[in-house]
């Protein structure tokens, strides 16, 4: 599964969740967090503009994150 990760004000990511599917996991939105370098800590994974929770498996092929915390 490919997940296209928009990270709002700094790029989007193409990220391929197949590895983790193959080992017999359920990819999780703070597996695509890991995957682009973000903390859980730090954004808000939304989909459809709702938020989701970090533990929840991936079900969309596309999801928003919106930073919460920007150093200056």
């Amino acid at each position: 599964m490919r997940v296209t990760v928009d990270v709002k004000g700094e790029g989007t990511y193409e990220v391929d969740l197949e590895d983790r599917v193959g080992n017999g996991e359920e990819p999780t939105y703070a597996d695509l967090l890991t995957d682009v370098e973000l903390s859980p800590h730090e954004v808000s994974v939304l989909v459809d503009g709702r938020p989701v929770p970090e533990d929840q498996p991936v079900e969309v092929d596309h999801v928003t994150v919106l930073r919460l915390i920007k150093g200056g």
